[in-house]
Order: structure tokens, then C-alpha cells, then sequence
């Protein structure tokens, strides 16, 4: 893990997502600067980390840094737009959000939304640059957040369990059960069920 120092630029925001996978709510994004005079011990892909060990992490972070944001899309953006150019526009929205504007952005994977900064992509960059795995931490504990949230709605869903991603048990639910407001019509599962309607 690294705090990547690029001569020409003081300022770097990491940038990631949250939620891409799910048939149901928002695609969320997260913006982080970290503070190189204050670090922040154990950084790593939110993927890889215990759910109790992200929640202690995504509270250092945010006291600790900078400054840091979330962007969101909602499913119905998400509908209308596809998740590919969504996920972009919650990007953009993040980095947007920001209280200090970043001189550099590092966004993960391989497509990057056009911001009015200089940007580069970093594959698998949540497990390599300590900005982008912040981020990656605060989107994973905000969406997560947010499905424990609809699961107290929605008990019948297990969305506590699985997230909203389509896993069997999810699939069982919604065949079961029907497609709420929140879920993304353009999924495949979702579209099918809704055509057999």
C-alpha cells in the first residue's frame, strides 16, 4: 500500500464505487485526500476486510483526512443511464462534494469520468493506493448501511444478509416475493421477472 507522490501535484483524491453488482438501490462513490502528516494504519480493498474492521476504519478516515465525500446514482439513474455511465456521474459527484478540490484524482479500475483535473486510472488500485482503499471504505460502509436500512423495511428480502447482489437467496426473494420501487429495472433478473408479470 502506497500514498502515490506525483511531483506536480500536492493534492490527491482517491476515488472508488460501491454497488455496481446489486439489483437493487444506488451505485455510491466515495472521494478521500488523505492527510500524509496523519496516516492511517491498516488500509486495504474494502472487499477484503471484516465488516467490524471497516467500521472502525471508515471512522479514522474520517477524522482523520482531509476532506472526503460520497456520490451517489440513484436506480433510477442507474435505469436510465446503465451502470457504467451512472457509476461515472457519481464519480463526478463525489469529487465534486469535496470541501478541498484535489489537484489529482486516482480512480479504480479502468474507467475514469471526465473530471475538470487531471486524472489516472489504477487497476485493482483499492488493493494498491491508500486514497482509492479509503474510498472504497466509506462507499462499502455507506451503501452497506443503507441495505441494512432497507432490510428493517423489508425483512421478507434478506437484504442484510446478501446486500442486494444477485445471489440465490436474493433470486429466491424476488421470484417469491415481486421487484420493489428500489430495484434496477434494466438488471437482467428484474427485467425478466417484471416481462413475466
Amino acid at each position: 500500500m502506497s500514498n502515490f507522490i506525483y511531483p506536480d501535484y500536492d493534492v490527491i483524491a482517491g476515488v472508488d464505487e460501491v454497488g455496481r453488482g446489486p439489483l437493487i438501490g444506488a451505485v455510491v462513490t466515495a472521494a478521500v485526500i488523505l492527510d500524509p502528516n496523519n496516516p492511517i494504519e491498516g488500509l486495504a480493498d474494502s472487499k477484503k476486510l471484516s465488516e467490524k474492521k471497516r467500521l472502525v476504519l471508515a471512522e479514522e478516515i474520517k477524522e482523520k483526512a482531509l476532506a472526503w465525500s460520497l456520490g451517489r446514482a440513484e436506480h433510477l439513474e442507474i435505469d436510465e443511464l446503465n451502470i457504467l455511465n451512472a457509476t461515472m456521474l457519481a464519480m463526478q459527484r463525489a469529487v465534486k462534494q469535496l470541501k478541498i478540490q484535489p489537484h489529482f484524482i486516482l480512480v479504480d479500475g479502468n474507467k475514469s469520468p471526465d473530471f475538470d483535473i487531471p486524472s489516472q486510472c489504477v487497476v485493482k488500485g483499492d488493493s494498491l493506493v491508500a486514497e482509492i482503499s479509503a474510498a472504497s471504505i466509506l462507499a462499502k460502509v455507506a451503501r452497506d448501511q443503507e441495505m441494512l436500512e432497507l432490510d428493517k423495511q423489508y425483512p421478507e428480502y434478506c437484504f442484510a444478509q446478501h446486500k442486494g447482489y444477485p445471489t440465490k437467496l436474493h433470486l429466491e426473494k424476488l421470484n417469491k416475493y415481486g421487484a420493489l420501487d428500489q430495484h434496477r429495472r434494466s438488471f437482467s433478473p428484474v427485467r425478466k421477472l417484471l416481462e413475466q408479470v
